[in-house]
């Protein structure tokens, strides 16, 4: 506080009270194959809903990823999501050349995209995200230079989508420039988005070739930056006919008189190449939640392969400390097996050798419904436990066990790959692995709570490991505050108070 030199009265307010903070407890994590959306990014995803606007519709090379993701958020509403690519899955592109080299993502492109020199043979428009999808995409660019009232795209006739031809902005007349609108719409050519061939996705009216144009509201109206800027499906790469327009586009507004196209340039998107990402681009993919920078709490791992579920395990919740990792066995395990399954599962388990109270293994995969394919899927059960955690927060807390016939129903399941009975019940779950049991009339609930940690111990029970971790993580937040202080008896009494 100030001193005063002279007697008066000096008002402070001290803020001496603390609390126990809360805790996020439901966030789940997870990587997987998509069709779409941004690669090697976390996007929190709320429902299966904004799933599909974000990383598209299932199909059959990625349902897995897709259904154990929709199996968690049956349950929650809080899952960051890395979409992970393979090496070769390329952008669809406008020229009839495929790139080669992956753009990944927005961070990666904003290079190329702010290059305004015709290096790349990319064509006038690049697919948003790397995959076979963007080949459905047809993008149709108009200026003052082409007849407006008869613009069609794949027959359709779309100058209607616009209130009047493009030409010259106020902005520019008033700059002494002329000539520097165009309109840009874009439609699913393919039907690979919407299910209905040409159905227009976006259209964009008066946009400005000048570099330095903008808006009513200040913001920049030049075509490369609406379309980064807010484009789903497309990039704005280079002009649209680059041997008329290589000296005029992306100048700036004043006195300039751009130079028109005198045809509607309307190119179709190709080359758009998937690839399931391998192995290593797995664990890459998996690296963005190693670090406590993004608050997650439970770790699905979908159909991860051995080794990508070990670097989980060790380099996510082992090291972090704060959240648990879900595993199942692989599919050949248990689906289509002939009383092999304990076996199988057995030595699974042997080879993933961890053992540890930061990680759940589960005995199967579940048979479930896929309504966009209209047909059905096995899934595997790890998303569904970890979900299970979720509805147990929400009905009661972290430290109650997710098990049982109270909290522990699964959804969406028609049956099991496996109904494992009671011997074999009792064989996994002395070697940690909780059995998923399907009980006539009573559903297919999770029979089991245990962590894959051998030792006995309170530690090898998922409530006890859960309870520790809140506790951690809500001290751990309110220590911070008693960073600096005097290391004095009364510090030291609010901190345990």
């Amino acid at each position: 506080m100030a001193f005063q030199i002279s007697p008066g009265v000096n008002v402070s307010e001290i803020d001496l009270t603390t609390v126990v903070p809360s805790v996020l407890t439901t966030a789940g994590a997870f990587v997987g194959y998509f069709a779409w959306g941004p690669s090697n990014i976390r996007k929190q995803i709320a429902d299966e809903t904004q799933m599909v606007q974000v990383f598209g519709k299932p199909d059959s090379n990625n349902y897995v990823s897709f259904f154990t993701a929709a199996s968690f958020l049956a349950y929650g509403n809080n899952l960051k999501i890395v979409r992970a690519v393979g090496a070769n899955c390329f952008n669809a592109v406008a020229n009839t050349t495929a790139i080669n080299s992956q753009i990944p993502n927005e961070g990666t492109f904003e290079t190329l995209y702010l290059n305004g020199n015709n290096q790349f043979t990319l064509g006038a428009y690049m697919a948003k995200y790397p995959g076979g999808l963007g080949n459905s995409l047809t993008v149709s660019t108009i200026d003052a230079g082409a007849n407006f009232a008869n613009w069609t795209v794949n027959g359709v006739n779309v100058s209607g989508y616009f209130n009047g031809a493009p030409g010259t902005s106020a902005q520019a007349a008033a700059a002494g420039g002329a000539n520097d609108e165009i309109h840009i719409i874009v439609t699913d050519s393919g039907g690979l988005f919407t299910g209905v061939k040409n159905t227009v996705l976006e259209i964009y009216p008066y946009l400005s070739k000048a570099l330095d144009s903008t808006d009513s509201l200040g913001n920049s109206n030049y075509w490369k930056n609406v379309l980064f800027n807010n484009s789903k499906y497309v990039y704005g790469v280079d002009p649209v006919d680059y041997s008329n327009t290589s000296l005029t586009w992306g100048r700036t507004i004043a006195n300039t008189q751009f130079a028109t196209v005198s045809t509607v340039q309307t190119v179709g998107l190709s080359k758009g190449r998937d690839e399931a990402p391998s192995t290593a681009s797995l664990v890459t993919s998996w690296g963005r939640f190693s670090h406590d920078d993004v608050d997650v709490s439970l770790v699905i791992t979908g159909d991860a392969n051995i080794t990508v579920q070990q670097y989980v395990i060790d380099n996510i919740a082992n090291s972090r400390k704060d959240c648990i990792a879900f595993v199942s066995p692989p599919s050949s395990n248990v689906v289509s097996q002939t009383n092999n399954e304990t076996t199988n599962i057995t030595a699974w388990n042997t080879a993933l050798a961890r053992s540890t109270s930061y990680a759940v293994a589960d005995s199967g995969w579940k048979y479930m419904f896929d309504k966009y394919n209209n047909t059905y899927r096995y899934v595997p059960l790890n998303a569904d436990i970890a979900g299970l955690c979720v509805n147990t927060d929400s009905v009661r807390d972290p430290w109650f066990s997710p098990a049982g016939f109270n909290r522990g129903q699964i959804k969406n399941a028609v049956r099991l790959a496996w109904n494992p009975n009671k011997t074999e019940r009792d064989t996994l779950y002395a070697q940690g692995i909780n059995p998923v049991v399907s009980f006539p009339g009573n559903g297919i609930v999770l029979y089991g709570d245990k962590t894959l940690q051998t030792k006995p111990s309170a530690f090898d029970r998922i409530n006890v490991r859960r309870l520790f971790i809140v506790l951690e993580k809500a001290i751990a937040t309110a220590a911070k505050y008693s960073l600096f202080e005097f290391n004095d008896e009364f510090t030291r009494a609010q901190f345990v108070a």
